[in-house]
C-alpha cells in the first residue's frame, strides 16, 4: 500500500480478496499485542484517517449493514418523523423473538444520495461506526475485519496499522 487514502470500494474488496492470508496472519499477530498500546496506535491512525474520509461518497455502511434498534431510538425517531410507534415499527422495523429490533431493510430507509436524512437521530450503531475510536480494539478483530472490505476508513486504518507494528508483510 502507497502513502494515499484507498476510497474505491471496488479497489478495497480487490485488494482484500487477494490479501485474505496475510490479514489472517496479521490478526494472529495483533493478538499477541499489548492492548493498550494496540488501542494507542489505532486511536493514533483514527484520529489521522477518519477525517480525510469522507463517508457521504461511499455510504457503504448505510447501504450494507443491518442496524440494531434500541426502544427508545425507535420512540425519538418516531417522535422526529411525527409517527406513532406502531406506524415506525410497521414501516421501518423487524423484531426479533428475543425482542431485538433491527432496520428492515437494506440499504437503510433513511440514506438518500449517500447522506443519512435523520442524522441527528440516528441510532447509535450509525453513530459508532467504524468503532476505530472505540477501547478494547483488539477484542473486536472479527468485526473489524469483517468490515474491512466495507468500509474505507477501517481499511486504510488496518492497512496503515499493520505498518505501525511492524507486522511482516511477507508470508512465506
Amino acid at each position: 500500500m502507497n502513502n494515499q487514502l484507498q476510497v474505491n470500494l471496488s479497489e478495497i474488496v480487490a485488494f482484500a480478496e487477494k490479501h485474505t492470508e496475510e490479514n489472517i496472519a496479521f490478526i494472529q499477530f495483533l493478538k499477541q499485542l499489548n492492548t493498550e498500546t494496540l488501542d494507542a496506535i489505532v486511536h493514533t491512525l483514527n484520529e489521522q484517517i477518519a477525517p480525510k474520509i469522507d463517508c457521504t461518497i461511499c455510504g457503504n455502511c448505510c447501504k450494507s449493514l443491518m442496524i440494531n434498534v434500541t426502544e427508545n431510538e425507535a420512540n425519538t425517531l418516531a417522535k422526529h418523523l411525527n409517527q406513532s410507534r406502531e406506524e415506525f415499527d410497521d414501516l421501518y422495523i423487524e423484531k426479533g423473538n428475543s425482542g431485538t429490533m433491527i432496520i428492515n431493510k437494506i440499504p437503510c430507509h433513511f440514506l438518500q444520495d449517500n447522506k443519512c436524512t435523520v442524522y441527528e437521530y440516528r441510532f447509535e450503531g450509525c453513530k459508532e461506526f467504524s468503532a476505530m475510536h472505540l477501547p478494547h480494539f483488539q477484542q473486536r478483530l472479527f468485526t473489524v475485519f469483517m468490515h474491512y472490505n466495507r468500509c474505507p476508513i477501517i481499511f486504510n486504518i488496518v492497512e496503515k496499522l499493520k505498518a505501525a507494528t511492524g507486522f511482516d508483510r511477507n508470508l512465506e
